[in-house]
């Protein structure tokens, strides 16, 4: 009976290894350089958590009119309409946990690489992965204030209210004007927060764009105030920004892939 020779396994039975997004290693080595490294959020980063982003497909603003749902204006006039919205939006993301993107994040302050994360996002979850300096540039959802009396509680109690209470009432006074500590359309960005990260910017020298559109200002301008002070840009998107061209490296992928890469390349 002839012996048979033992066949070596066809390359479509290894599993292909994956390949790395172009400009990755020229990213890391920009970043692990870096000695004020800054980064800008934007939804798209918490989208991965399973937060809806606002523009992009099945984003907020693709079905409801943000006039109407999120501006101030809108908001005093009818504040039961506001809640009825953030009633589903706001339970999401209480719930949300940090994706690896977040997490990445936080190491990458952690090692010295980024001083700072400046955000569009109200959701929290840059504390909650362990970032250390992070400049919401938009307030935070986790708080609600009453425009009455000044009264403050965590939103989480004010969302368990919201079965039983619409709109829900200020445990002090019992004014039905609660309103999250975020910036709604229409109202002024808070002064601190908007000049800390402009100063940030200006004496950054890589400035790391992840996961925002660069469509909604001033924040878009806390990127091109980097790049004029001599940083070199790095954009993460999904989509292509209308800032790319002034970038050194653009990646377009999901933050939760790309940047926990990004960490594993500066500390290879």
């Amino acid at each position: 009976m002839p012996l048979l020779t033992p066949t070596r396994p066809s390359a479509s039975s290894t599993p292909p290894k994956k390949s790395l997004p172009d400009g990755i290693d020229r990213a890391a080595e920009l970043l692990a350089a870096a000695h004020h490294g800054l980064a800008l959020t934007g939804a798209g980063v918490s989208a991965e958590s399973g937060i809806p982003t606002f523009r992009g497909e099945g984003g907020l603003w693709t079905k409801y009119d943000p006039v109407k749902v999120s501006s101030i204006d809108s908001f005093l006039a009818d504040p039961a309409a506001y809640w009825t919205v953030a009633k589903q939006r706001g339970s999401v993301a209480l719930k949300a946990k940090p994706n690896p993107g977040h997490l990445a994040l936080a190491a990458l302050e952690s090692a010295g690489h980024i001083v700072a994360v400046v955000t569009q996002n109200t959701d929290g979850l840059h504390r909650d992965a362990g970032s250390r300096h992070v400049v919401e540039l938009h307030g935070s959802g986790r708080t609600v204030e009453c425009l009455s009396c000044g009264r403050r509680e965590p939103r989480s109690e004010v969302q368990a209210r919201l079965d039983v209470e619409m709109p829900p009432r200020c445990l002090s006074c019992g004014g039905t004007v609660l309103k999250p500590t975020v910036v709604l359309f229409g109202e002024p960005m808070p002064q601190a927060a908007t000049e800390e990260a402009f100063a940030l910017a200006s004496r950054s020298d890589v400035m790391l764009v992840v996961g925002t559109s660069l469509v909604v200002f001033p924040a878009a301008d806390v990127p091109l105030v980097a790049v004029r002070s001599g940083a070199r840009m790095i954009v993460v998107n999904a989509e292509p920004t209308p800032f790319d061209r002034l970038a050194e490296v653009v990646i377009h992928g999901r933050s939760g892939e790309v940047l926990p890469e990004l960490v594993r390349l500066i500390d290879e």
